[in-house]
């Protein structure tokens, strides 16, 4: 397995966590879009058209999509089959409603991010307003899942897919411009991401601490 990264990219991430927490052996190979742009180049186009990543190659089969590319890992890799609910059809309907979720956070706070951190055009106004929007939509949901004794997106009582493909974009969100001070019940959620066995970090995303440390209690 090989698996196309950038170390900045935010979706590339998504599927860099649920490899560590599967610990699915692979390698990996660096591509620079910035400032190298290397995804332009002839031979990561014959593998990827769309010149993006994150791009995953299991023994010839390619996926380019990191909502695709978590599908596949967790239908294949995860015996236990709970990142990915397939036998359950309410958990599976809520997972793919966050995986939505998630692509508009990327089209909102995670635009703010690369127009700030990387200086690509956007209405950055916009994009920062959509994102607080969905933030209020999201700390409201995860607060009442919170007062029936839930702690993750989907009501199957433990991570799914959904929770890996919102984090990112929500993690990084403040180098968009866009603060999560006023949102808790998603600051919680965030330090309860941090915590699960085998969470990576990535450049702005720092290690949670200990359950019950002080940072979870001022929340």
């Amino acid at each position: 397995m090989i698996f196309y990264d950038y170390a900045l990219s935010a979706n590339a991430y998504k599927v860099r966590l649920l490899l560590g927490m599967l610990t699915i052996p692979h390698s990996t190979h660096f591509v620079e879009l910035y400032p190298g742009r290397e995804n332009l180049a002839a031979w990561f186009r014959n593998i990827n058209p769309l010149a993006e990543v994150p791009v995953l190659d299991d023994d010839g089969l390619r996926l380019c999509e990191s909502h695709a590319i978590l599908i596949y890992l967790a239908a294949r890799y995860d015996a236990q089959q709970s990142w990915y609910p397939t036998s359950s059809a309410p958990a599976l309907g809520a997972v793919s409603h966050w995986l939505g979720f998630a692509d508009r956070l990327g089209s909102t706070a995670g635009a703010a991010r690369l127009h700030d951190s990387l200086f690509v055009p956007t209405d950055i106004e916009a994009a920062r307003a959509g994102a607080h929007l969905l933030l209020r939509v999201l700390d409201e949901h995860l607060w009442f899942a919170e007062q029936a004794g839930r702690n993750w997106l989907c009501p199957a009582g433990h991570p799914t897919i959904a929770d890996l493909a919102c984090f990112p974009p929500i993690i990084l969100s403040e180098e968009g411009g866009i603060s999560r001070q006023e949102y808790p019940a998603v600051r919680r959620w965030c330090d309860r991401v941090k915590r699960l066995p085998g969470f990576t970090v990535m450049p702005g995303v720092f290690p949670g601490g200990p359950t019950g440390s002080k940072e979870e209690v001022l929340f």
